[in-house]
């Protein structure tokens, strides 16, 4: 899978790959990633690629022609075609399965706003889809790049170091993750839960499940009420919510 960036700062964006799970998958070939800075096709002395506001107002704004030949640009360095994606609050919320079908994409490329955002002119004509990270406003798009960027590799084949890990990762399949647990066996006091203890693999797993249910309802409801539980989720999130009413001494949690 290749990554191409267009942005003002590629030593930042670059950044993603130096660390980690991410930084193994760069060395290992698993993905590529190209950044390409539109001052390039700027103009004037300083190579500028913004200009003030239509309408007046405070900031400045991304010019197009810029932007429009550093996408030219990504589009001639590889014949395979490319998904065009600008990072900006207005675009659709980034979810995980969002970035499961990117992740099944031969090339992406990244559009990284900055100042009071992108001509319009440019999202219309040479931008496919528009992607937000979430209800609030960065100084610009390349931590929503990295981001994306991030969620996306990991998924690709040959990044973990096992290859369940991603499929049991928080929102995998709709709901958020069951919690986990290491050595010691005891901490202040608090015990690892006995179910993880049984060796049962089984129990194990539909205790996880429970958990995963139970955790999802307590925080995320919102992602509870898009799905359809079965008889044996249902059971279990039942029991999950008896347990919880137990253990705070008869007190109910709605939700």
């Amino acid at each position: 899978m290749r990554f191409d960036v267009v942005t003002l700062f590629p030593e930042l964006v670059a950044s993603v790959a130096d660390c980690g799970v991410i930084g193994r998958a760069a060395e290992q070939d698993v993905f590529e990633l190209h950044t390409w800075n539109p001052r390039r096709w700027g103009s004037g002395v300083h190579q500028a690629v913004d200009d003030r506001p239509y309408g007046g107002g405070p900031g400045m704004v991304m010019q197009y022609a810029p932007l429009a030949a550093a996408l030219a640009a990504v589009r001639a360095d590889d014949p395979r075609p490319v998904r065009v994606i600008a990072l900006t609050p207005q675009g659709r919320p980034l979810d995980q399965g969002a970035l499961r079908d990117l992740a099944t994409q031969p090339r992406v490329a990244l559009l990284c706003g900055r100042y009071e955002g992108i001509d319009e002119r440019l999202l219309e004509a040479e931008v496919d889809e528009e992607w937000s990270v979430g209800d609030y406003v960065l100084s610009g798009g390349e931590l929503a790049a990295m981001i994306v960027i991030d969620g996306c590799v990991r998924l690709l084949p040959g990044t973990l170091g096992h290859a369940d890990s991603a499929a049991q990762d928080s929102f995998s399949e709709g709901l958020l993750d069951c919690p986990h647990y290491t050595r010691p066996e005891v901490v202040g006091g608090r015990p690892v839960p006995a179910e993880l203890l049984t060796g049962h693999h089984a129990q194990i797993q539909r205790w996880r499940r429970r958990e995963s249910l139970g955790r999802t309802w307590e925080r995320r409801p919102d992602l509870l009420a898009g799905q359809t539980l079965g008889p044996d989720d249902t059971a279990l999130l039942d029991e999950y919510r008896r347990l919880r009413k137990g253990s705070a001494g008869g007190s109910t949690i709605d939700n």
